[in-house]
């Protein structure tokens, strides 16, 4: 059996090796098919050649006619060139009759777009300082404009100088790099080696003109020498959300070199994923045709870039506005999301630049992504992995949303329009995956519950607002931007407003401190003291405390307990009902100690003139509670007969109830606190047990009391170790 095993391994290596001596052979080298390098056949002996080998560049290929290999040559002469016929088509050996319109590209388009009248880019070009151009700026007042710079201090790019050459550029990346060129007669692409170009462009006498526009350099010696602007490393989705660790290999955009000859054109095209741009001019020159990314705009740039006749058509003519931009040597360019451009090279040219998606055009963005897929843009041409990087931000802006409703701090207009956007287009992207198998979902995230936890968090900014927090703002001037570490940007905050129990706690340390002393003086003069000292607040908080006034609270005591409480409006000593807040506030202070009873409202025997108009009388109500305590002091009745047994006291109830608010005819809600040891006896049923069984650690393993519950009974716990007065006003 192992002699079997042996004997059929040998005989599939001698097959494998016959299969491998049978491939055929090309090329004057002998090679087999290499279907990365390219090749050209003999017209005369039928066999093929490596472009390579027998020196023809794939851009030359096209201008042969008949074609002789190095063998044949000897016997045949040289290969026969395609003869010219017009300069205004692609191919130029159609005949010259008048018939067709000129084509982009060709010599004579460049001439007549030279001679084209155009609207001046400084109508909606944007002049800025490099220090000036930061994401702050661009967060507050848009991106939407190209943006020129020309004072490049504060910008954060970092460039060669002006006489790094193209053979630097060689010798930086190295000439072995098979790079894409553009036959701009031609309007198509090829294959080359960067040191055949480097030949090209330095050569006086050029046959043809070739552009270099996708030469990405992140991965060579020269990326050392170029920074990109801080603008765009800080507002990039890759540099800031592509985590390390991810399934897909980091997309590289960020550093292109372009090097152009004169009469270079590169026609109208949006850049892949709808990408902002920015460059830099080396040296040279480079001239810009701007048209704004409206609706109508986009609608007909997609009819025709689908259209046969494309190059036929000079897109400018179609549109209500195309813009002339001139950037000379020197200047940088920003171009933002979605806009449609047209470059022509008007003199031999270096220059430097980049692409980045970012969060303040999100929609914009997803729009151009969607236009590439129904133009079917091959996959070569557009932004590597833009479906990834997007589910890749998703989750990023989800924790930023989060944080922010957190802080209070409500995003900016910009982010939650394209959070909506976004999650309409991931949507979009999951139904799609049924019928495609390629998914650029990353294995670690859900998309479903991705898409429904951004949904939630959208309907919390629309139906819910957070309380206290200011309405959602328009571009740029809220919060949830790239700057800052949770999305909000480095602002100074606002002074903290004292909150209702802070005041309370100021009015209690002030009666604590008063009660040593003696009674307090029931007096405006005294009023307007105690109110004056409750009145100072810490530096920091006094410009957010101007309405500390409408907070005063004024309590009445009966026995060291509470038995009203009021907000005061500071001088003159008037009364007001308690606001809602305040009411919330005391009322769970008090219930946590136990101290709170409801009684039914009191009529005021004079609304013309109302029992606190006078600060020498009491209310009906003050006078019976007083009454009550002096009973009590003097043990000739019960509570309830002090109260001749009123069902008004405890609202028919044998146990007090924890809050009863007015709603008779008197215009304040009046919250009455109760001493426990005055509340009438309860049934024998009813009666708390004297031992009450232990509560089971495993029912309360885990649970903490609520936030504030211990602070406030410890603030409570302080006025009920008063010294009992018969009646004190505070």
């Amino acid at each position: 059996m192992a002699w079997y095993m042996y004997h059929m391994v040998y005989i599939k290596a001698a097959q494998s090796g016959a299969s491998m001596a049978a491939a055929p052979l090309y090329c004057v080298c002998r090679q087999p098919y290499d279907v990365s390098r390219f090749m050209i056949e003999c017209d005369i002996c039928k066999d093929w050649f490596h472009g390579s080998c027998v020196q023809v560049e794939e851009h030359q290929a096209v201008d042969i006619d008949v074609y002789h290999c190095p063998n044949c040559d000897v016997l045949q002469g040289p290969s026969l060139m395609k003869k010219r016929h017009n300069w205004h088509r692609h191919d130029y050996t159609e005949p010259d009759d008048g018939s067709k319109p000129v084509q982009a590209g060709t010599s004579v388009f460049i001439k007549e777009l030279q001679n084209r009248t155009f609207a001046s880019g400084e109508e909606i070009m944007r002049r800025m300082k490099g220090e000036q151009v930061t994401p702050r700026y661009l967060e507050r007042h848009g991106f939407n404009y190209p943006i020129g710079v020309t004072e490049m201090e504060g910008l954060g790019l970092k460039l060669p100088p002006p006489t790094f050459s193209v053979k630097d550029v060689e010798q930086y990346v190295g000439g072995d790099k098979v790079i894409d060129v553009i036959d701009v007669a031609r309007q198509a692409d090829s294959k080359m080696k960067l040191s055949e170009f480097i030949k090209y462009f330095t050569t006086p006498h050029r046959p043809k003109v070739l552009n270099l526009i996708s030469l990405e350099f992140s991965d060579t010696k020269m990326s050392e020498l170029v920074e990109v602007p801080d603008v765009a490393q800080k507002m990039s989705w890759v540099e800031n959300y592509w985590p390390d660790d991810s399934f897909f290999p980091k997309p590289f955009v960020q550093k292109y070199c372009l090097m152009g000859v004169k009469d270079s054109y590169t026609d109208f095209h949006i850049d892949f994923g709808g990408t902002s741009v920015w460059y830099h001019v080396l040296w040279g020159e480079k001239v810009f045709y701007l048209i704004k990314p409206t609706p109508a705009n986009l609608a007909l740039y997609e009819a025709w870039s689908s259209s046969p006749n494309q190059s036929e058509v000079f897109f400018g003519d179609k549109v209500e506005k195309c813009y002339k931009c001139i950037v000379p040597q020197g200047t940088t360019l920003l171009i933002p999301t979605g806009w449609i451009h047209a470059v022509l090279t008007s003199q031999d040219c270096m220059a430097f630049g980049g692409n980045f998606l970012h969060n303040l055009n999100i929609g914009m963005q997803l729009r151009c992504y969607e236009m590439e897929r129904r133009l079917k843009t091959p996959d070569l041409f557009k932004f590597p992995y833009f479906e990834a990087i997007c589910w890749y931000v998703a989750k990023n802006l989800l924790e930023m949303l989060k944080e922010l409703r957190e802080d209070n701090c409500p995003p900016s207009t910009y982010l939650v329009e394209g959070v909506k956007a976004l999650i309409s287009a991931l949507r979009t992207w999951l139904k799609r995956e049924v019928t495609e198998p390629t998914s650029e979902v990353p294995d670690h995230i859900r998309p479903n519950h991705l898409i429904k936890e951004l949904t939630k968090e959208i309907r919390y900014l629309e139906e819910e607002p957070v309380s206290g927090s200011k309405p959602v703002k328009s571009q740029g001037s809220g919060c949830g931007v790239a700057s800052g570490s949770n999305g909000c940007p480095q602002q100074r905050q606002a002074p903290k407003v004292p909150s209702n129990l802070d005041i309370l706690e100021r009015h209690t340390r002030e009666v604590l401190r008063r009660l040593e002393v003696g009674p307090l003086e029931e007096d405006e003069a005294f009023c307007a003291k105690v109110h004056g000292k409750l009145n100072k607040v810490s530096t920091a908080s006094a410009a957010a405390a101007e309405s500390l006034d409408d907070n005063h609270l004024r309590l009445m005591l009966v026995n060291g307990r509470i038995i009203r409480c009021k907000q005061v409006l500071c001088s003159p000593c008037r009364e007001r009902p308690t606001s809602p807040s305040t009411e919330e506030a005391i009322q769970g202070m008090l219930s946590m100690a136990g101290l709170l009873c409801s009684s039914k409202p009191e009529k005021v025997a004079s609304p013309q003139k109302p029992w606190w108009s006078s600060p020498g009388q009491c209310s009906p109500l003050e006078q019976r509670e007083a009454a009550q305590h002096q009973h009590r002091l003097q043990g000739d009745k019960s509570p309830m007969d002090s109260q001749g047994n009123s069902s008004e006291a405890w609202d028919n109830q044998g146990l007090p109830s924890p809050l009863n608010r007015s709603h008779g005819s008197s215009p304040e809600t009046d919250y009455q606190y109760c001493d426990p040891s005055m509340s009438p006896p309860l049934h024998p049923s009813k009666r708390h047990a004297p031992n009450p069984p232990p509560i089971s650690n495993q029912a309360t393993k885990g649970k903490r009391p609520k936030k504030g519950m211990a602070t406030a009974k410890q603030r409570l716990g302080k006025i009920l170790k008063l010294n009992r007065h018969s009646r004190v006003f505070v």
